[in-house]
């Protein structure tokens, strides 16, 4: 290519994201409308649905040799949720790019939450709302987009298209990922890449684009705690015989000192600088009501540098159907995030012994269901690294920020252990308005079509 041409390919791709829009969200919507949410105690069909649903499209690029569904047991002989993985050779001398993202999704939530029907696409002004329209079905459209605007482009300019592109299409990443690792040994072949981009991460605004080059890890799991060998009456025993929910509050409470801080010996907090961010701004796009943070430090580092624990779901009888009696056991959902520089496994060894230590009135506890991600850091000098930035800059036409995400995902680490000379570039579709995971979730569709581009552009650099 000559000294003018990248300049122009970038106007083409540009061109070529515009008019696959509207295509790009009719698809996009096709997907919401499959409620694969990968969670245990959920219907699997749907997971299926959608994963064959997923392979259509890729097979319809007509890039690809091969785009097949495979689904295998994780470590503990559970079968895992189906997968899409595609694979086109490069020829001589091209790289090859993985391309990463998930169709499964979250639970809904509570119906009553959302102001739109949860697995029916609604635009509402510049975003599409629904379960799963950002997280990350938009994602699977990024690469889907990026390759066909690419892919056209280079026909109309009469380009080969070179490049080595391999897909995985991730179907239980929101249940943890548990039979990933077994994706990585039977496909190593095909998944083995110099780039891997992972489309499934947050942007600054939705004016200002962003590559993720820290994550926190993530250890969760569900805690038991046992204090009476059945229910009694509350009358008759209350105040005598602990019961479970008094125990459980109590030892919950460990977790925290006054300021919210975690305050379980031996997790560990990252040191590195981070940039100023408005208060104000940031109470109100985190919906807090008392207009006070918890935890200490500077803002930005509580959540990309700084261990959380957070409690995010309770089996106990709800208010309606309770009973006068002493709760035998509670059981509670722990989730918690993992500071770069610590691995999952070391944080969950240190917050399950002072769960032992702390358990009160000789409650029994119980753990099942560990899940553990290991954290992400970013090698800020790698030639993929700036290569997305610059792509990213012009498909949005603002600076790249490099920023850290609180939250996690877990087959990064795997990825970066599997092929340690492929570089890990972290790309997003979200927003801070998205409401990823809670009600009310929606895709802004200027950030798709930006992201879609950016991509386009990153892929299109290896094309000379």
């Amino acid at each position: 290519m000559s000294a003018s041409e990248p300049a122009l390919i970038g106007d083409q791709l540009r061109d070529r994201v515009q008019l696959g829009m509207p295509h790009v969200i009719s698809r996009l919507s096709d997907l919401v409308r499959i409620p694969s949410v990968s969670w245990d105690d959920f219907d699997r069909e749907p997971v299926q649905r959608g994963a064959e649903a997923v392979r259509e499209l890729f097979t319809q690029t007509g890039l690809f040799d091969t785009v097949d569904v495979h689904q295998y047991e994780d470590a503990s002989g559970r079968l895992g949720q189906p997968a899409v993985i595609a694979h086109r050779p490069p020829l001589e001398g091209y790289p090859t790019v993985l391309l990463y993202a998930h169709h499964d999704v979250q639970p809904p939530g509570d119906s009553e939450k959302w102001r739109t029907p949860i697995f029916e696409p609604t635009v509402i002004g510049d975003r599409l709302y629904g379960r799963g329209a950002s997280d990350d079905k938009a994602g699977i459209l990024v690469h889907l987009g990026a390759l066909e605007a690419l892919r056209d482009v280079l026909e109309a300019r009469q380009v080969p298209f070179g490049l080595g592109i391999s897909i995985l299409i991730d179907g239980e990443e929101e249940n943890g990922s548990r039979s990933f690792s077994r994706f990585l040994e039977e496909h190593h072949r095909e998944l083995d890449a110099d780039y891997i981009i992972v489309a499934d991460s947050d942007n600054a605004a939705i004016d200002t684009p962003s590559l993720t080059v820290a994550l926190r890890g993530n250890v969760a799991f569900n805690l038991t705690v046992r204090t009476l060998q059945h229910a009694s009456h509350s009358g008759m025993y209350g105040g005598l015989a602990p019961d479970a929910m008094l125990a459980t509050i109590r030892l919950l409470n460990t977790l925290w000192d006054e300021d919210g801080a975690v305050a379980v010996s031996g997790l560990h907090r990252h040191d590195a600088g981070v940039p100023e961010v408005d208060e104000s701004q940031l109470l109100t796009e985190a919906g807090v009501i008392g207009g006070q943070f918890i935890g200490r430090g500077p803002l930005h580092s509580r959540t990309w540098f700084q261990p959380a624990i957070t409690v995010t779901g309770i089996d106990a009888p709800n208010v309606a159907n309770a009973s006068n009696t002493l709760l035998p056991e509670v059981r509670v959902r722990i989730s918690a995030r993992v500071a770069p520089g610590q691995t999952a496994s070391e944080y969950a060894d240190a917050l399950l012994q002072h769960l032992r230590e702390h358990a009160p009135f000789g409650a029994e506890i119980e753990i099942d269901s560990l899940d553990n991600g290991d954290p992400f850091l970013v090698n800020l000098e790698g030639e993929g690294v700036q290569q997305m930035t610059a792509a990213l800059s012009e498909a949005w036409g603002r600076e790249t920020a490099h920023t850290g995400i609180g939250g996690s995902i877990p087959m990064i680490s795997e990825l970066m252990e599997r092929f340690p000379s492929a570089e890990v570039l972290v790309t997003g579709v979200e927003d801070p308005a998205t409401l990823a995971h809670s009600p009310n979730e929606s895709q802004h569709l200027g950030v798709l079509r930006r992201a879609i581009e950016a991509e386009a552009r990153f892929l299109a650099k290896y094309v000379e």
